[in-house]
C-alpha cells in the first residue's frame, strides 16, 4: 500500500480548514487523489466500496462550501461517508478502517466531532439533522444543517416522517438527496423510480431565479409570506415543466437534478442556496462505484466485495468450494424447496435480497418473492398482511434491523396470533460493521411478546428443520436466529423433519456442570467441553433450541440433577437465555450456582468475529477456562 505522501493534495489534508484554503481549481485532483485511496485502502482491507466512491465529490464540495465541524452534516448510512473520514483528521486511520481498535465503517459522534450523528441505520437523517437545526435556532447559533440521505435510505418511512416534521416547522434545513439509483440492490418502489424521472427545465430555474431576486427587492418576501411563496413557486415549476415532485408536495423547496460528479457545479449550487430561508432539498445524480469501472458496471457486488486487486478488478475470494455453505445460502435454498412443496409461502426482505439470500427465490418463484425497499417495519406488516390472508410469509431481516420493526411485531403479528416466520438473519456477533449492526437484543426484545415462538438451530440440518417446522399449520409468529457466516457440516440436505415446538436434547452426558446452550454457539461450547474434560472438568452439555417455549422437562432435569449451570448465547445476557433460566429455576425452588456467558451489557465494537468472541469470553478457551474455575 502506498504511503498518503505519494498523494500530492490529499497528504497535505489534515482537516477541513486544510481543504477550504485550496483553490477550487485544485479540486478536480483532490477528488481524484481521495477517490484513489479509498480504492487502494480497500482492496486490502475490505469494507463498504460503491456508495463512498460515489459521493466523492460530494464530500469534497461539502466541506469546502460549509463550515464543519461548527455547521453539521448528517450522513444517512454511513456507507457514504468514508470520503468524510478522510478528509477530517482521519487520513492515516483510515487505514484501520472496521479493524478492531480502528476507526468504525460508519460515522460515530464518539470518534470525531465531525461525526455529528450516528449513522449505522438507514432514513434518519433528516428527522436528526432537523432537530439540530431547530436546537441551533432555539439557541440563537447561525448553524447551517446538511441532510446527506442516499443508498436507498429515501425509502424508509422514518425519511418521510422527518420530510413531513420539516415541512411543518419553521427551519432552513438543507437535505441532499445522492441519488445513484441503489441501495445495495436495485431499489424498488414507486419513490425510487419517481426520483429517476424527475427533471428540471433550465427555462424555469432562469424565471424562477429571476422572480424570486424580484419580489425579494420589492420586499414582498417575508418570513410570514413564505409559505405564499413557496406554493407560487411550486404552481410555476409544474406549469412549465409539466410535472410536480414529491418533495414540492412536502412544500419542500426543490432544487435539481443536478450532477454529482460536478465539483464546480455541485459548489455553486451549495453556495447559492446555504442561505435561503426554510426548508430545502438538492437532488443530486451519481454513479454508485463511480472510477472505478467494475464497481460501475456491477454495484451489487462490489458495494462491499472484500479483497480485490485495485489494478485488474479481480475479486480476491477466500472461500473454497469444499467449505461448509453460508447460513444465509442454507436459508435461501430451503426456502425454495419448501416454497415449491407448498404454494402459499411467500418471501420478504426488506432491500436485503442479496444479503439473506433470498434471490434464489426471486428467481425461481418471482411472483412470490417480495422485496419492499428500506422498509423494515412494513416488511413485517405486510407479512402480517399475508398471513392474515392465508399466505405463509417468510419475513427475512437483519437481526439489528428488525429492530426498527419492534411494534409492528407486537401489534400487527404476534396480537393476532398470525401465522407467519421472522428470520433473523445476522444474529449475534456480526463483525467488523460494530455496534450498530451486532444482532445482540433479539432473544431478549423477543422473549417478553406473547405468541411468539423463538428458536436458534446448533447447525445447518437444524435451520432446516425448523424452517419446515415453522410451515406446519397452528405455528403463530415463529422466530428463527442464526448467525453471519458459515455453518459446520457440508452434507446439509437431507430429508425435512419436524422438530417438536418447546423441545431442547441433551448433548453430552456429564456430572459436575451443566451447561446451556442455543444456537450455533454450542459448536464452539461443545470443543470446550473436550478441552475441559481434559483439565478433569465433566460437563453435561444441552442445547435448549427453543428459548420460548423453553423445555421445562429439560430445566426440572437440570435444576434436579446439578448445583452449578452454565448458560452460553451468543446474545445479551441480559434478558436472553441466562435470564429465562435463571428464573425458570428460581420459581421452581432450585437453587443452583449460575453462571452466564454471553455479550455483555453494553455496546461491543467492531472486530473479527474470533476477536469479538474473545472480548466477550465467548471463544473456546474463555469458555474452557469459565468451566475449570467453576468446576
Amino acid at each position: 500500500m502506498a504511503e498518503t505522501s505519494d498523494y500530492k493534495l490529499l497528504s497535505n489534508i489534515n482537516s477541513p480548514e486544510d481543504l477550504r484554503r485550496l483553490k477550487q481549481d485544485q479540486l478536480e485532483l483532490l477528488s481524484w487523489e481521495l477517490r484513489q485511496y479509498i480504492i487502494e485502502v480497500l482492496a486490502e482491507n475490505p469494507g463498504h466500496f460503491g456508495s463512498s466512491l460515489g459521493s466523492v465529490e460530494l464530500t469534497v464540495a461539502l466541506h469546502y462550501v460549509f463550515n464543519t465541524p461548527y455547521d453539521k452534516i448528517v450522513w444517512d448510512v454511513g456507507h457514504q461517508a468514508y470520503g468524510h473520514k478522510i478528509l477530517t483528521g482521519r487520513r492515516e486511520q483510515f487505514k484501520t478502517l472496521r479493524r478492531y481498535g480502528g476507526i468504525s465503517g460508519f460515522p460515530n459522534p464518539q470518534e470525531s466531532e465531525y461525526d455529528s450523528f450516528i449513522a449505522g441505520h438507514a432514513s434518519n437523517s433528516i428527522s436528526a439533522a432537523l432537530g439540530m437545526a431547530i436546537a441551533s435556532q432555539l439557541k440563537n447559533e447561525n448553524r447551517k444543517v446538511v441532510a446527506v440521505i442516499g443508498d436507498g435510505s429515501m425509502t424508509g418511512g422514518l425519511a418521510f416522517e422527518g420530510l413531513n416534521n420539516a415541512s411543518s416547522d419553521p427551519n432552513d434545513l438543507l437535505i441532499i438527496l445522492n441519488d445513484n439509483n441503489m441501495a445495495i440492490d436495485r431499489p424498488v418502489g414507486g419513490v425510487s423510480q419517481h426520483l429517476v424521472k424527475i427533471t428540471t427545465s433550465q427555462t424555469y430555474n432562469k424565471i424562477r431565479f429571476k422572480l424570486y431576486n424580484f419580489l425579494k427587492k420589492q420586499g414582498i418576501i417575508k418570513e410570514e409570506r413564505k409559505g405564499f411563496i413557496l406554493r407560487f413557486n411550486n404552481s410555476l415549476k409544474a406549469f412549465l415543466t409539466q410535472q410536480h415532485n414529491v418533495f414540492e408536495g412536502f412544500n419542500i423547496r426543490y432544487f435539481g437534478p443536478i450532477d454529482g460528479h460536478d465539483i464546480h457545479g455541485l459548489i455553486k449550487v451549495l453556495n447559492d442556496i446555504k442561505d435561503m430561508k426554510g426548508p430545502k432539498l438538492l437532488h443530486i445524480l451519481t454513479t454508485k462505484g463511480k472510477g472505478f469501472q467494475p464497481a460501475e458496471q456491477d454495484a451489487t457486488i462490489w458495494h462491499a466485495p472484500g479483497k480485490f486487486n485495485k489494478a485488474t478488478g479481480e475479486r480476491i475470494c477466500e472461500k473454497s468450494k469444499d467449505e461448509p455453505q453460508l447460513y444465509q445460502d442454507i436459508f435461501g435454498h430451503t426456502l425454495v424447496e419448501l416454497a415449491k412443496k407448498n404454494d402459499k409461502i411467500v418471501g420478504v426482505t426488506p432491500a436485503m435480497p442479496t444479503g439473506c439470500s433470498m434471490t434464489y427465490l426471486m428467481k425461481e418463484i418471482p411472483e412470490r418473492a417480495f422485496d419492499v425497499g428500506i422498509a423494515e417495519g412494513h416488511a413485517v406488516t405486510f407479512s402480517a398482511g399475508l398471513a392474515k390472508e392465508g399466505m405463509l410469509p417468510f419475513c427475512n431481516i437483519y437481526s439489528s434491523f428488525m429492530q426498527r420493526a419492534y411494534d409492528n411485531i407486537i401489534h400487527d403479528a404476534a396480537l393476532q396470533n398470525l401465522d407467519m416466520v421472522l428470520c433473523l438473519d445476522r444474529a449475534g456477533l456480526v463483525g467488523e460493521d460494530g455496534a450498530t449492526h451486532h444482532g445482540a437484543l433479539d432473544l431478549a426484545y423477543l422473549r417478553c411478546i406473547p405468541n411468539v415462538t423463538i428458536a436458534s438451530p446448533l447447525n445447518e440440518i437444524d435451520l432446516r428443520n425448523l424452517m419446515y417446522t415453522a410451515t406446519l399449520p397452528g405455528k403463530g409468529v415463529f422466530a428463527i436466529r442464526y448467525p453471519r457466516g458459515k455453518g459446520e457440516l457440508k452434507d446439509w440436505e437431507r430429508a425435512f423433519e419436524e422438530l417438536p415446538i418447546g423441545k431442547g436434547r441433551k448433548l453430552k452426558e456429564g456430572k459436575d456442570i451443566a451447561v446451556i446452550s442455543i444456537g450455533p454457539i454450542g459448536n464452539i461450547v461443545s470443543q470446550s467441553l473436550k478441552k475441559a474434560q481434559e483439565k478433569g472438568v465433566d460437563a453435561a452439555h444441552y442445547d435448549i433450541i427453543f428459548l420460548k417455549p423453553l423445555d421445562e422437562d429439560l430445566l426440572h432435569e437440570v435444576g434436579r440433577n446439578y448445583k452449578k449451570i452454565l448458560t452460553v448465547e451468543n446474545g445479551t445476557i441480559k434478558g436472553g437465555l441466562g435470564s429465562a433460566v435463571t428464573e425458570f429455576m428460581s420459581d421452581h425452588g432450585y437453587k443452583p450456582s449460575i453462571r452466564k456467558i454471553g455479550i455483555p451489557d453494553q455496546f461491543i465494537p467492531h472486530g473479527s468475529i474470533p476477536e469479538l468472541h474473545r472480548l466477550c469470553g465467548m471463544d473456546m478457551e474463555s469458555i474452557t477456562k469459565t468451566l475449570t474455575d467453576f468446576s
